[in-house]
Formats: structure tokens, C-alpha cells, sequence
């Protein structure tokens, strides 16, 4: 009997030997959820510390006119991971099977790859897949909905008490905390101490390595421990509110009073402050194992966060991306460049395409990122003129380096199809009640722009699309317009009716044609 073997099947790729002089050696890339621009000390903002942030923006680059794309949680970080904008074609999903997560082309090459995080949507059904090309991954598990624990710890109920929660989502939070016994016990600090560690045991073993650390905090729920919990605020003879509200008007419909909404933000302020401190054990790291001279270090973020500005409006999916939303920070060290900062117009894809072209990787699917290696250093001022941001199917917006414009829905709105092969690979169940839809008699194969595999398209109504929340937009599709100059940040004035229209109604045109939209993006933005 002939034996059949196959060993390359479980044999590591060879390294591809590091060139001296050719950049940095390794990369880490620290993701941060819903990080405020406008509320780090870097950027301008006085209202909470972040010393940590702006250390290590005092010694390296940071970029101004950076902007998320595909939003909101998982979509940004298939944005990062895949370098390609999806919420054209589909919402809240997992990569698809003609997709590889970056990890995979560095495994190719013989990169060392690693993922510590306390996400829980990457390990949920609708999220999944985006872990397991790591060569390591570690999951630290109570944070937001994850199902960590079945019932509390009736010994120990942490400090300081909360009411009681509503809903199957918030309850699991509230059954898990039960279990922190000391600051270090909560996921963020847990997610940042593991970091630290991990630099100190790996960073010297490997010839190079790309660690991603996709840290939840400061997203929801705002629960910190003493000393953090009334840093900012002292409310307390009242109930911690330490889930915001996902609405307009909070106050003049009574979900908040102006106190409560006052608390709400400080309490996001203390969950910044507390991963900012704890953060600054990463940096000690690497100054401990002396990383600075040969690893870049990325911090990225998905998106922002309302606090009650625009309309008194919290969370981050009920309005258009304005840039309280959508203008999102990204501070770069990068060895061998000088402290600065960029003007050039980015977006969470480049960074893709930035790693793609340290490690000279090798990439099997259509992306849409740019590498940024010769704006870091210094050797050219801009590489994009323009990039496209959104929700699946809500409004789509065209930016480029003069300015904004948000374009409503025009024509019958909401009716989209859904490009994807989730249904027979992964059906989607993120909430007990909301999940999507099953395919139906309408459904065919049809090809993905950039790909030659067949997928399942699933035209659905703009009804159907409300009714089902598989926007985890809270609403449907706006009508209205806005044009923006960048030079008006917090976007007062609306241009929406001056002679600078036409140029971004065909910019916008341009933009989609570009990445091959399909045709009913067009018609119901009016475009068609």
C-alpha cells in the first residue's frame, strides 16, 4: 500500500528574511472602540486626560484628516483587516469566503501574527472568522453582551452598584461584572495587561511579528471602578447610567435629564481615561524591550461616539456621519520619523494597504486601500483625493480634500440588495429578536464586484430592511443632503445649495463607478 502524505499542508511558511533598511521590522495595531477625536489631548481636547495617547502622539505622527469608512463595529474592522469597503454591498458581517484576513497573507510570508482582544462581536455569530488565521489569538471574555457567565456571583457584587439592567444584552454584562474583584479584573485592563505581557515574552522570538489588539473599551457599557467612576462627575446619590441611550432629543423626550446626560458623558470620559492608563503599560513595554527602533505602532479607531451634541443625540448610528462620528483619530510611530503631524486625506482601508506594503505581502482579493508609507515618511503630502464612507444602506458620503457632502436617498429608499454568502456559511443572529433575513424566492447567485466567486444577492425593500434591523442603524435611510467645507469642522453651515454641488453629485458618481457599486446604489441615491 502506498502511503500519500502531504506535509507542506501543515508546514509553517518559511520567513521571508528581513532586509535591514527597509522599514520598520514589526507592527502592532491598537484598535480602540468608539474613540472621540475631539476628547483626546492630542487632538485639542481639555475635557478628559489621555496622557498615555498624547505620549505617544509627542513622539510620533498624528494624522488629521483621517476618517472612517465602512461603518459601524464589524464593517470598520473589515475595513482594516480585509482593506476593503463592504457597506456597499452588505451590513454587520463576517469575511466573506473569496476574502483573507491580513493575517493569512502574513502567515505566507513567515510573519509571526497575533490577536489579543476582549471583542465580543469577533467571536459572535455574524462576526466570526475574522480570529482564526492568527497564529494566536486570546480572548478576554465579560465585556458589553458576552455570554462570559450564567448567573452572578452572589458573593460579590462590584463597586459601585448599579440598577438593574433591561434586556437579555444588558443583563449579561451585569452577571459578568460580578466576577471583577479588582480594577485589573475588568476586560479592557485585562485585554491591556495581556498586551504588555505578550510584548515581553514574544517580542525578541521572532524575526518579525504584527500584533492587533482589538481593544472595546471606551464603547459601552461606561462602567469603571473606583477611582474612575467619579472622576468626572459626582453624582453619587444616583443611579450610574452606564448605558447610553440610542436616540435623538434624549432630553426634551425625557429619556435623560440634563444631569443624567451629563453623567452619561463623564461616565464615557472615565472609561477613556481608564484604558488611557492602561495603555501606558503597552508603551512601557515597549520601552522595556526597546520596540521603538525597529516597530511601527498603529492606533486606529471604528468610529466615534454622540455624547449629546447635534439634536441631543447619543450612540452612534441615528444621524448621518457627521464628523462628531466619522472624523476619527489615528496616531502612527513609525521608526526613523520625526514627531508631526499629516494633512493628507485617510481612511481605516489605508492602513491595510500600509501593512500590506511593510510586509510585502501578497493579496488575494480586490482592496481599496493605499499604503500611507510615503506620507509617514514624508515624501509625499497626499496619496487619495477622495474616499466614500457609510452605513449599508443608509446615506453615502464623498469626501475629498476641500470638503463633504452626505447624499440622502433619492429615489425608493432603502431598497437594496444584500451581496454575501452568509446564509450558508454563517446566519446571523447578533440579537435574540433582530437578525437577517433568511433568503427567499427572490434570491439568485451573482458575482461580487472584484470577484469571480458566486455569492447568494438578496434584494430586499426598504420595509423589509427597517423592519429586520440589519442596519444596527436604529433607522432607515435619510432623504436629506449636506455639503460641508472641511475648513468647517463642526459642520454649521450646509452648502447643499451653493454652485459647489454639481462637482460632488459627479464626484460621488465617479467614486462609486470606481469600485463597481452595484447599480441600485445609483438609483436610490438619484444618481442613476
Amino acid at each position: 500500500m502506498t502511503e500519500i502524505t502531504h506535509p507542506y499542508l501543515f508546514e509553517q511558511p518559511a520567513p521571508v528574511p528581513y532586509e535591514p533598511n527597509s522599514g520598520p521590522r514589526n507592527a502592532i495595531v491598537i484598535l480602540l472602540d468608539s474613540l472621540n477625536r475631539r476628547m483626546l489631548g492630542c487632538y485639542g481636547g481639555e475635557e478628559f486626560e489621555t496622557p498615555n495617547l498624547d505620549r505617544l502622539a509627542a513622539r510620533g505622527l498624528r494624522f488629521d484628516r483621517h476618517y472612517s469608512a465602512s461603518l459601524p463595529c464589524m464593517p470598520a474592522r473589515h475595513d482594516i483587516l480585509c482593506g476593503a469597503w463592504d457597506f456597499l454591498w452588505k451590513p454587520w458581517g463576517s469575511i466573506e469566503i473569496w476574502e483573507s484576513n491580513i493575517a493569512h497573507s502574513m502567515k505566507m510570508k513567515g510573519v509571526a501574527t497575533g490577536l489579543i482582544s476582549d471583542h465580543p462581536h469577533l467571536f459572535e455569530t455574524g462576526g466570526e472568522n475574522y480570529h482564526t488565521d492568527f497564529g494566536m489569538w486570546d480572548y478576554m471574555r465579560g465585556h458589553e453582551g458576552d455570554p462570559w457567565r450564567l448567573r452572578d456571583d452572589p458573593s460579590w457584587v462590584g463597586t459601585p452598584a448599579l440598577p438593574s439592567a433591561e434586556g437579555w444584552f444588558r443583563r449579561s454584562y451585569d452577571t459578568s461584572r460580578t466576577y471583577f474583584r479588582e480594577e485589573s479584573d475588568f476586560p479592557g485592563p485585562r485585554t491591556m495587561q495581556a498586551t504588555a505581557d505578550w510584548l515581553d515574552r514574544n517580542a525578541k522570538q521572532h524575526d518579525r511579528f504584527f500584533l492587533f489588539v482589538d481593544e472595546f473599551d471606551p464603547h459601552e457599557p461606561f462602567d469603571t471602578p473606583e477611582p474612575w467612576a467619579y472622576k468626572y462627575h459626582d453624582q453619587r446619590e444616583e443611579d450610574l447610567i452606564i448605558w447610553p441611550p440610542y436616540m435623538q432629543k434624549a432630553i426634551e423626550k425625557g429619556v435623560l435629564t440634563e444631569e443624567q446626560a451629563f453623567q452619561v458623558r463623564a461616565n464615557y470620559g472615565a472609561k477613556l481615561s481608564m484604558i488611557d492608563h492602561w495603555f501606558g503599560k503597552v508603551l512601557d513595554a515597549m520601552d522595556r524591550n526597546n520596540l521603538w527602533d525597529d516597530t511601527a505602532l498603529f492606533i486606529v479607531t471604528d468610529h466615534g461616539h454622540y455624547l449629546g451634541e447635534r439634536n441631543e443625540t447619543f450612540g452612534k448610528p441615528m444621524s448621518p456621519i457627521f464628523n462628531l462620528l466619522g472624523h476619527i483619530p489615528m496616531l502612527v510611530h513609525w521608526p526613523g520619523v520625526d514627531a508631526g503631524s499629516r494633512q493628507a486625506l485617510t481612511t481605516s482601508v489605508d492602513v491595510h494597504a500600509t501593512l500590506v506594503d511593510l510586509f510585502d505581502l501578497d493579496v488575494e482579493h480586490r482592496t481599496h486601500g493605499i499604503s500611507l508609507r510615503s506620507v509617514i515618511e514624508g515624501q509625499e503630502e497626499n496619496v487619495r483625493d477622495h474616499m466614500l464612507q457609510g452605513y449599508f444602506g443608509l446615506e453615502v458620503n464623498v469626501i475629498d480634500t476641500d470638503g463633504k457632502y452626505i447624499r440622502g436617498a433619492q429615489g425608493p429608499v432603502g431598497d437594496i440588495s444584500i451581496w454575501s454568502n452568509r446564509w450558508s456559511t454563517m446566519p446571523m443572529h447578533i440579537f435574540p429578536n433582530a437578525g437577517l433575513p433568511r433568503p427567499d424566492g427572490r434570491a439568485w447567485l451573482d458575482r461580487m464586484p472584484g470577484s469571480d466567486v458566486p455569492v447568494i444577492r438578496q434584494p430586499l425593500s426598504g420595509q423589509e430592511l427597517s423592519n429586520r434591523a440589519v442596519l444596527l442603524a436604529g433607522r432607515g435611510a435619510g432623504n436629506e443632503s449636506y455639503l460641508f467645507d472641511h475648513e468647517d469642522d463642526q459642520e454649521t453651515e450646509n452648502l447643499v445649495d451653493s454652485k459647489r454641488l454639481p462637482h460632488y453629485e459627479n464626484l460621488l458618481r465617479h467614486a462609486l463607478e470606481e469600485v463597481e457599486a452595484p447599480g441600485e446604489q445609483f438609483v436610490r441615491l438619484g444618481l442613476n
